[in-house]
């Protein structure tokens, strides 16, 4: 499960790049429009510009705006900045790999194998997922259930 900080991170991300990479958008309107609270978005947005994700403008016209293309900021690299390691066992982990304490065998270890399995399934969708993914997979839903309906839109993409 991810953290409350790593939603509200890709709430934020995800407004940022509705709007376009010129277009700058100030921590008060992208936590009115999403509900986040303005101090905590602050703190996550300095977080997210020290990770390169975004970059911010000074002045009236100032705000956040990516400093990436969507196309190439996977998700799992954006919860890897905010949380650090997505694995749910730190032994399982790629960047942050350590034996848990309590293990006397890893290759015997039941949970490592169930939780590898899980793992191995959610960081490989992870890692191919991108914002812009994300962004275009909630337009089509929402389209969906849009004035025409789902079943205008049921066998367009097929």
């Amino acid at each position: 499960m991810i953290t409350q900080r790593s939603r509200y991170a890709l709430k934020a991300l995800i407004r940022l790049a509705r709007s376009g990479r010129n277009e700058s958008v100030r921590t008060r309107e992208i936590a009115e429009t999403e509900g986040i609270p303005q101090a905590f978005l602050e703190q996550i947005m300095l977080d997210l510009k020290r990770a390169r994700l975004v970059s911010s403008k000074r002045g009236r016209e100032g705000g956040y705006v990516l400093a990436m293309d969507p196309h190439q900021m996977t998700l799992a690299t954006i919860l890897r900045q905010i949380d650090g390691p997505v694995a749910p066992l730190q032994c399982l982990s790629k960047t942050a790999y350590q034996r848990c304490e309590d293990c006397i065998d890893e290759g015997a270890c039941a949970l490592r194998h169930i939780f590898a399995e899980t793992h191995e399934a959610t960081l490989s969708v992870l890692e191919k997922r991108t914002m812009a993914d994300a962004i275009a997979l909630a337009d089509f839903h929402s389209s969906e259930k849009g004035a025409f309906g789902a079943d205008v839109f049921a066998g367009a993409f097929i």
